[in-house]
């Protein structure tokens, strides 16, 4: 039998060198896609925001942001190359971003989701997020609804240890087994 295994991935700092990619995925993976001034703009506020890319072989094929203020965390985008789905770089863009969020001393974090995207909401719910509310017609591009998700006491060591199991199975995942 043999065994493919993915590149290595390596989870980084998003810097402006990188914003063509972030492009390419985000307008791949969205119908309303951010704007290069809008990344820009975003990666300029480093006290507030933290924004991460992985890199797979020099190539991006994913990335994600985070928003802090006072003692919340939000989310404000994950995407992956539509060609690296399903191997658990969303997982791992997610775990970064909120042990980021931990050491910045948040206490919740929180998204929003389209309603129709399934994927993402079990991914939120392995997090610890549940839904909390409705945005209606959140989404410009249909006027699709967005589900608010929270995770409630990042901060504890109950939840360092969901993390923590998060982070082992992704280390233990065979190849090709969604995270």
């Amino acid at each position: 039998m043999i065994l493919v295994t993915p590149s290595p991935t390596i989870i980084r700092p998003m810097d402006v060198h990188d914003l063509d990619q972030v492009l390419s995925i985000e307008q791949a993976s969205s119908s309303h896609p951010w704007t290069l001034s809008m990344f820009r703009d975003e990666l300029l506020q480093r006290e507030s925001r933290a924004y991460i890319v992985a890199e797979q072989e020099e190539r991006i094929v994913g990335f994600g942001g985070l928003m802090v203020a006072l003692d919340e965390g939000h989310i404000t985008n994950i995407a992956v190359l539509p060609t690296a789905r399903r191997a658990g770089l969303a997982t791992r863009l997610l775990l970064h971003l909120t042990r980021t969020a931990i050491a910045r001393s948040v206490k919740a974090m929180t998204l929003e989701v389209r309603v129709a995207n399934r994927p993402a909401q079990a991914l939120y719910v392995r997090f610890g997020y549940v839904p909390a509310g409705v945005r209606p017609k959140y989404y410009a591009d249909n006027n699709e609804d967005a589900l608010i998700y929270w995770a409630h006491d990042i901060d504890t060591a109950g939840y360092g240890l969901r993390l923590a199991a998060i982070a082992e199975r992704l280390e233990l995942r065979p190849a090709g087994e969604p995270a």
